[in-house]
């Protein structure tokens, strides 16, 4: 190896080789290397794995694009020993809650070779995430702006026996090192109450925040007319099997009649002090009807949710609650399910259908969807209001649901998406899982009148975020806007 290593040396200058005496594993290797290099930039490549041809091209004209860029990465597929390319990964851009979950970055990764100076290079003792460890240490020194993803296929991972190209758990100790790298991240940023665990599925992980004590009060929002056959196991399923405790449903009844509605609402406030039935006597207006009820609320957190939703896990509200309290986090979002206990939301990608739609839909309840995102926290642009938490303080910043233009549909996903604009970033988890049995309370948008209205909200979405739906930062470019099948687009 050695006097191949020479021969390519004389070959071209601009080929340098570190020999070391003893074995440092990828960490030291990766220093020694680190400590010849002269570029501006350094690019990381696994001896045994291919760059496309064009690779530097692209990494130089995103530079170029991007001249305060730190951190550059790409997208990748595989290949086997034959050089036959396979499963090709098309990232979102920069997604901090995806990358605590996975390390989705790793190939192509570029950085400025100032910056890891800075950091002191790799760090040993964490080999099979020295990467992930490496990209962890940075981002103290760098913005999200300063992290440009390249959405093109410039890196091919090598699939040979024993490699976590093969299968993700060929090799447990790269998860064991991704939890130390990850805990030892947020001690240092001083977030003791943060615990990693293993994920879902092998090389992912759950990071778990510590929800401070006594709880925050959380205010339910339900609206209902009527459909007790909806409310009740809805309500049933909420004071029976939620683990969070402090929190007040508030059931926003608009104009209900029904003998056994009524009688219900007078039940259930007599059997927990908890619940409040309050009276809305408008026409339907699903953005007004919740504006009145967070007027009316009285906690730090205010959930909205349907009144077909039915709990599976008990710690739903829990999981939401403890991202929803993180300063950075807007809304939270849940994973829901079909009576069929098929994929009914998995949050939501803008542009998707024209204005938006649900990812991973109608998928298998055990699928772990596109490279395990139905596995994973992560950030979306948007979440479904049919099962959402977010901070009483940012739901009054940002105005609100859209009462005028946006009655009905799309409410939801514009909230979200001022939420996102007033810089905090939604999320969706995994863990916080319940049932959807959707539009059973208002019906299908199969009236003239409904279907006229509906295509409004659909203009007026298209108007003012046009270019967001053209582009989600959460979802890749080379992916279809047609299906919520995560496929490729034009197939």
């Amino acid at each position: 190896m050695r006097a191949v290593l020479e021969e390519y040396m004389q070959r071209d200058p601009r080929i340098k080789v570190a020999f070391r005496e003893e074995n440092g594993h990828i960490s030291a290797a990766s220093n020694s290397a680190l400590a010849l290099a002269t570029g501006e930039y350094v690019a990381l490549l696994d001896h045994d794995d291919e760059l496309a041809r064009h690779a530097l091209y692209f990494a130089v004209e995103a530079i170029n694009q991007n001249p305060s860029a730190q951190i550059l990465y790409s997208d990748e597929d595989k290949i086997d020993e034959q050089g036959n390319r396979k499963d090709p990964h098309f990232k979102p851009d920069w997604n901090p809650d995806l990358f605590f979950s996975q390390n989705y970055i790793s190939h192509l990764g570029i950085y400025r070779r100032e910056l890891l100076q800075r950091i002191g290079g790799f760090r040993t003792g964490v080999e099979g995430s020295q990467d992930q460890d490496l990209l962890l240490r940075c981002l103290p020194h760098v913005s999200p702006a300063d992290i440009v993803h390249i959405p093109k296929v410039l890196y091919h991972w090598r699939i040979v026996e024993g490699s976590t190209a093969r299968a993700c758990g060929e090799k447990s100790y790269t998860t064991e090192a991704g939890i130390k790298v990850l805990q030892d991240y947020f001690s240092a940023q001083g977030r003791e109450g943060v615990k990693v665990e293993n994920g879902l599925v092998p090389n992912t992980y759950r990071v778990r925040y510590s929800i401070p004590q006594p709880e925050p009060l959380v205010s339910l929002l339900i609206p209902t007319r009527d459909k007790v056959e909806l409310i009740e196991p809805c309500m049933r399923s909420i004071l029976d099997k939620t683990t969070y405790r402090n929190c007040e449903i508030i059931i926003l009844d608009n104009e209900s009649s029904e003998p056994a509605t009524l009688d219900f609402f007078k039940r259930i406030q007599a059997e927990d002090s908890r619940v409040r039935v309050l009276a809305y006597h408008q026409p339907f207006n699903y953005s007004a009807i919740n504006n009145f009820g967070v007027q009316q609320a009285r906690g730090e957190l205010i959930g909205l949710v349907n009144n077909d939703i039915e709990v599976i896990s008990p710690e739903w509200l829990s999981e939401l609650v403890s991202h929803a309290l993180r300063p950075e986090i807007g809304c939270v979002g849940a994973k829901l399910y079909y009576e069929d206990e098929t994929i009914q939301h998995a949050g939501v990608i803008v542009g998707l259908g024209g204005v938006a739609g649900h990812s991973h839909k109608y998928f298998p309840r055990e699928s772990s969807g596109y490279f395990h995102r139905l596995k994973v926290i992560q950030n979306l642009s948007a979440v479904t209001a049919a099962c959402l938490v977010v901070r009483k303080s940012i739901y009054e910043e940002v105005g609100g649901l859209e009462e005028d233009g946006l009655r009905i549909a799309f409410n939801d996903v514009d909230f979200c998406l001022k939420v996102c604009q007033a810089g905090y970033r939604n999320l969706w988890t995994p863990y916080a899982e319940l049932f959807h049995y959707e539009s059973k309370s208002r019906g299908e948008e199969d009236t003239p009148e409904k279907v006229k209205r509906f295509n409004k909200e659909v203009e007026f979405v298209k108007a003012k975020w046009g270019e967001l739906l053209r582009r989600d930062p959460c979802y890749s470019p080379n992916l279809t806007l047609a299906r919520e099948d995560f496929s490729l687009e034009g197939i």
